[in-house]
Protein backbone atom coordinates (compact mmCIF):
# COMPACT_ATOMS: atom_id res chain seq x y z
CA UNK A 1 0.00 0.00 0.00
CA UNK A 2 1.05 3.57 -0.58
CA UNK A 3 2.19 5.36 2.58
CA UNK A 4 3.00 8.84 3.74
CA UNK A 5 4.21 10.18 7.07
CA UNK A 6 2.19 13.39 6.91
CA UNK A 7 -1.37 13.30 5.57
CA UNK A 8 -2.29 16.73 4.29
CA UNK A 9 -5.90 16.47 5.44
CA UNK A 10 -9.20 16.74 3.64
CA UNK A 11 -9.97 20.41 4.23
CA UNK A 12 -9.03 21.61 0.75
CA UNK A 13 -11.57 19.20 -0.81
CA UNK A 14 -14.47 20.19 1.46
CA UNK A 15 -16.77 22.79 -0.16
CA UNK A 16 -16.88 26.02 1.81
CA UNK A 17 -20.64 26.37 1.32
CA UNK A 18 -22.11 23.02 0.30
CA UNK A 19 -25.67 22.97 -1.00
CA UNK A 20 -26.38 19.77 0.88
CA UNK A 21 -25.15 16.29 1.69
CA UNK A 22 -25.13 15.28 -1.98
CA UNK A 23 -22.78 18.19 -2.68
CA UNK A 24 -20.43 16.97 0.07
CA UNK A 25 -20.61 13.39 -1.19
CA UNK A 26 -19.70 14.43 -4.72
CA UNK A 27 -16.76 16.51 -3.49
CA UNK A 28 -15.51 13.65 -1.32
CA UNK A 29 -15.04 11.40 -4.35
CA UNK A 30 -11.91 13.36 -5.21
CA UNK A 31 -10.42 13.54 -1.72
CA UNK A 32 -6.70 12.80 -1.42
CA UNK A 33 -6.30 14.01 2.14
CA UNK A 34 -4.37 10.92 3.23
CA UNK A 35 -2.71 7.97 1.53
CA UNK A 36 -5.70 5.65 1.94
CA UNK A 37 -7.36 7.00 -1.21
CA UNK A 38 -4.63 5.46 -3.38
CA UNK A 39 -5.53 1.83 -2.63
CA UNK A 40 -9.23 2.03 -1.78
CA UNK A 41 -11.76 1.40 -4.53
CA UNK A 42 -13.65 4.61 -3.76
CA UNK A 43 -14.66 7.09 -1.10
CA UNK A 44 -17.47 5.73 1.05
CA UNK A 45 -19.51 8.69 2.27
CA UNK A 46 -22.43 8.75 4.71
CA UNK A 47 -26.01 7.95 3.79
CA UNK A 48 -29.47 8.32 5.25
CA UNK A 49 -31.99 10.93 6.30
CA UNK A 50 -30.79 14.53 5.90
CA UNK A 51 -33.06 15.43 8.84
CA UNK A 52 -32.00 12.51 11.02
CA UNK A 53 -32.45 12.85 14.77
CA UNK A 54 -29.83 10.14 15.37
CA UNK A 55 -26.51 9.89 13.54
CA UNK A 56 -24.34 6.78 13.80
CA UNK A 57 -20.60 7.12 13.31
CA UNK A 58 -18.55 4.00 12.63
CA UNK A 59 -14.85 3.48 12.12
CA UNK A 60 -14.26 3.09 8.37
CA UNK A 61 -15.74 1.18 5.43
CA UNK A 62 -14.94 -2.50 5.22
CA UNK A 63 -14.22 -4.61 2.16
CA UNK A 64 -17.88 -4.94 1.12
CA UNK A 65 -18.56 -1.24 1.72
CA UNK A 66 -15.48 -0.27 -0.29
CA UNK A 67 -16.74 -2.29 -3.23
CA UNK A 68 -20.32 -0.99 -3.06
CA UNK A 69 -19.59 2.61 -2.07
CA UNK A 70 -22.07 2.57 0.83
CA UNK A 71 -21.46 2.39 4.59
CA UNK A 72 -22.64 -0.56 6.68
CA UNK A 73 -23.88 -2.84 3.92
CA UNK A 74 -21.79 -5.87 4.89
CA UNK A 75 -22.32 -8.34 7.75
CA UNK A 76 -21.77 -5.69 10.46
CA UNK A 77 -24.28 -3.43 8.76
CA UNK A 78 -26.91 -6.14 8.63
CA UNK A 79 -26.42 -6.84 12.33
CA UNK A 80 -26.65 -3.12 13.11
CA UNK A 81 -29.93 -2.86 11.23
CA UNK A 82 -31.29 -5.80 13.23
CA UNK A 83 -30.24 -4.18 16.52
CA UNK A 84 -31.64 -0.78 15.48
CA UNK A 85 -34.99 -2.38 14.66
CA UNK A 86 -35.09 -4.31 17.94
CA UNK A 87 -34.25 -1.16 19.90
CA UNK A 88 -37.27 0.57 18.39
CA UNK A 89 -35.35 3.09 16.30
CA UNK A 90 -36.88 3.98 12.95
CA UNK A 91 -34.08 3.01 10.55
CA UNK A 92 -35.48 5.25 7.81
CA UNK A 93 -34.92 8.29 10.01
CA UNK A 94 -31.22 7.90 10.81
CA UNK A 95 -27.98 8.85 9.10
CA UNK A 96 -24.88 6.66 9.18
CA UNK A 97 -21.31 7.54 8.33
CA UNK A 98 -17.73 6.72 9.29
CA UNK A 99 -14.92 8.65 10.93
CA UNK A 100 -12.66 7.62 8.03
CA UNK A 101 -14.07 7.48 4.50
CA UNK A 102 -11.56 5.15 2.81
CA UNK A 103 -10.89 1.48 3.52
CA UNK A 104 -7.55 0.79 5.21
CA UNK A 105 -6.35 -2.75 4.63
CA UNK A 106 -3.40 -5.03 4.05
CA UNK A 107 -3.17 -7.79 1.46
CA UNK A 108 -2.85 -11.39 2.60
CA UNK A 109 -2.67 -13.43 -0.53
CA UNK A 110 -5.70 -12.32 -2.50
CA UNK A 111 -7.64 -11.14 0.56
CA UNK A 112 -7.90 -7.56 1.80
CA UNK A 113 -7.69 -7.61 5.59
CA UNK A 114 -9.00 -4.72 7.68
CA UNK A 115 -6.48 -2.48 9.44
CA UNK A 116 -7.56 -0.01 12.09
CA UNK A 117 -7.16 3.61 10.96
CA UNK A 118 -4.50 5.54 12.85
CA UNK A 119 -4.84 8.91 14.57
CA UNK A 120 -3.42 10.63 11.48
CA UNK A 121 -6.16 9.13 9.29
CA UNK A 122 -8.87 10.20 11.74
CA UNK A 123 -7.47 13.73 11.87
CA UNK A 124 -7.09 13.93 8.09
CA UNK A 125 -10.71 12.86 7.52
CA UNK A 126 -12.20 14.96 10.31
CA UNK A 127 -13.20 17.88 8.02
CA UNK A 128 -15.72 15.61 6.27
CA UNK A 129 -17.28 14.63 9.60
CA UNK A 130 -17.41 18.27 10.64
CA UNK A 131 -19.10 19.21 7.37
CA UNK A 132 -21.65 16.40 7.69
CA UNK A 133 -22.66 17.44 11.20
CA UNK A 134 -22.85 21.09 10.25
CA UNK A 135 -25.57 20.17 7.75
CA UNK A 136 -27.30 17.41 9.71
CA UNK A 137 -27.73 19.04 13.13
CA UNK A 138 -28.96 15.84 14.84
CA UNK A 139 -30.19 15.50 18.41
CA UNK A 140 -27.94 12.54 19.23
CA UNK A 141 -24.71 11.09 17.88
CA UNK A 142 -23.84 7.44 18.54
CA UNK A 143 -20.22 6.41 18.15
CA UNK A 144 -19.85 2.76 17.16
CA UNK A 145 -16.63 1.26 18.47
CA UNK A 146 -13.36 2.58 19.83
CA UNK A 147 -12.10 4.41 16.74
CA UNK A 148 -15.33 6.34 16.23
CA UNK A 149 -15.60 7.13 19.94
CA UNK A 150 -12.06 8.48 20.03
CA UNK A 151 -12.78 10.58 16.94
CA UNK A 152 -15.75 12.09 18.75
CA UNK A 153 -14.60 12.23 22.37
CA UNK A 154 -10.81 12.29 22.15
CA UNK A 155 -8.01 9.71 22.45
CA UNK A 156 -8.49 9.07 26.18
CA UNK A 157 -12.09 7.88 25.78
CA UNK A 158 -12.76 4.21 26.53
CA UNK A 159 -15.93 2.56 25.25
CA UNK A 160 -15.66 -0.18 27.86
CA UNK A 161 -15.92 2.39 30.67
CA UNK A 162 -18.56 4.73 29.26
CA UNK A 163 -20.71 2.82 26.78
CA UNK A 164 -24.44 3.46 26.82
CA UNK A 165 -24.09 6.71 28.78
CA UNK A 166 -25.64 9.91 27.46
CA UNK A 167 -23.15 12.75 27.51
CA UNK A 168 -23.12 16.40 26.47
CA UNK A 169 -21.48 17.07 23.14
CA UNK A 170 -17.72 17.32 23.81
CA UNK A 171 -16.48 18.78 20.54
CA UNK A 172 -16.82 22.46 21.46
CA UNK A 173 -14.14 22.07 24.11
CA UNK A 174 -11.86 19.83 22.03
CA UNK A 175 -12.18 21.57 18.67
CA UNK A 176 -13.75 25.04 19.02
CA UNK A 177 -15.92 25.88 16.03
CA UNK A 178 -16.01 22.35 14.65
CA UNK A 179 -19.56 21.35 15.48
CA UNK A 180 -21.70 24.44 15.99
CA UNK A 181 -24.83 22.77 17.41
CA UNK A 182 -24.48 22.90 21.19
CA UNK A 183 -27.71 20.95 21.81
CA UNK A 184 -26.30 17.70 20.42
CA UNK A 185 -25.85 14.87 22.90
CA UNK A 186 -23.65 11.86 22.32
CA UNK A 187 -23.00 8.33 23.47
CA UNK A 188 -20.83 5.40 22.49
CA UNK A 189 -21.36 1.68 22.17
CA UNK A 190 -19.54 -1.27 20.66
CA UNK A 191 -19.15 -1.66 16.93
CA UNK A 192 -21.42 -4.34 15.46
CA UNK A 193 -18.35 -6.09 14.10
CA UNK A 194 -17.29 -6.67 17.72
CA UNK A 195 -20.54 -8.58 18.22
CA UNK A 196 -19.69 -10.78 15.24
CA UNK A 197 -16.27 -11.54 16.74
CA UNK A 198 -17.46 -12.06 20.33
CA UNK A 199 -17.21 -15.45 22.04
CA UNK A 200 -20.58 -14.73 23.64
CA UNK A 201 -22.28 -13.33 20.58
CA UNK A 202 -25.77 -13.38 22.11
CA UNK A 203 -24.63 -11.46 25.16
CA UNK A 204 -22.72 -8.92 23.07
CA UNK A 205 -25.74 -8.42 20.84
CA UNK A 206 -28.03 -7.88 23.84
CA UNK A 207 -25.62 -5.27 25.16
CA UNK A 208 -25.67 -3.43 21.85
CA UNK A 209 -29.46 -3.45 21.74
CA UNK A 210 -29.63 -2.20 25.34
CA UNK A 211 -27.33 0.71 24.47
CA UNK A 212 -29.41 1.55 21.40
CA UNK A 213 -32.54 1.57 23.54
CA UNK A 214 -30.89 4.34 25.57
CA UNK A 215 -30.41 6.24 22.31
CA UNK A 216 -34.03 5.69 21.34
CA UNK A 217 -35.22 6.88 24.73
CA UNK A 218 -33.10 10.02 24.48
CA UNK A 219 -34.74 11.22 21.28
CA UNK A 220 -38.20 9.90 22.13
CA UNK A 221 -38.15 11.82 25.41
Amino acid sequence: MATTDAPIGAQQWVPAHPDGLDDLKEAATGCEGCELYADATQTVFGRGDAHARIVFVGEQPGDVEDQHGLPFVGPAGRLLREAVDEAGIDATGVYITNAVKHFRFEMRGKRRIHQTPGPAHIAACRPWLVAEFSLLKPELVVGLGATAAKALFGPAFRVTRSRGQLMPWPAAAQHPGDFPVAEIRAMATIHPSAVLRADDRDGAYRGLVDDLRVAQGAVAG
